[in-house]
């Protein structure tokens, strides 16, 4: 029975990590660049979030959404510490002459751990920023993370589909013709 979820629940995780990945981006980006030229300097400060801003969310909205938002980004920042410092550790042991599959799956399992923590932090945020949105804005935000998500721009990790080559072509042996101009 696992064996047959896992994929499920991999797209699940992957769908969620993606969200995060573009929520985070859209909260972090400078107030400066993501505000049209003629912006006043309050007009930006008002709402410095790109997202809310473009979901077109009120004054008293933003006095809802903003303490919540600086609050999820805090409480994610240091999760993302983590997942990142562990995966380094895993290239590190992958890269070691003689890898040690064992401590590269419990490697694996905490970051998987971590990132469960964090799309539990990501899952309670949306809910919470949905309270506050109206429904026309709650359908732009989720369809924005619905165009955001998933694998279909990138390719399968390590595909290299944008790179024209990767991992992918060397697996399905066709690494010779990427190289000699062929088409992929």
């Amino acid at each position: 029975m696992w064996q047959r979820t896992r994929p499920y629940l991999i797209a699940l995780w992957a769908a969620l990590n993606l969200s995060f990945v573009a929520m985070w981006i859209a909260h972090a980006a400078p107030s400066r660049f993501a505000a049209g030229p003629n912006a006043t300097t309050t007009e930006r400060e008002a709402v410095w979030c790109p997202l809310h801003r473009e979901l077109g969310v009120t004054q008293e909205q933003w006095r809802l959404i903003e303490p919540r938002l600086k609050q999820f980004q805090a409480s994610v920042g240091g999760l993302c510490e983590q997942i990142d410092r562990r995966r380094a550790e895993v290239i590190e042991l992958l890269a070691a002459e003689a890898p040690d599959l064992d401590a590269v799956r419990a490697k694996q399992e905490e970051i998987l751990a971590t990132k469960r923590t964090m799309q539990g932090k990501v899952v309670a945020h949306l809910l919470a920023e949905k309270e506050v949105l109206t429904a026309q804005q709650q359908q732009r935000l989720f369809q924005k993370l619905r165009d955001r998500t998933g694998c279909a721009g990138s390719g399968p990790p390590m595909s290299g589909r944008n790179l024209r080559g990767g991992m992918g072509q060397v697996l399905r042996g066709d690494a010779n013709s990427q190289r000699s101009g062929g088409s992929p």
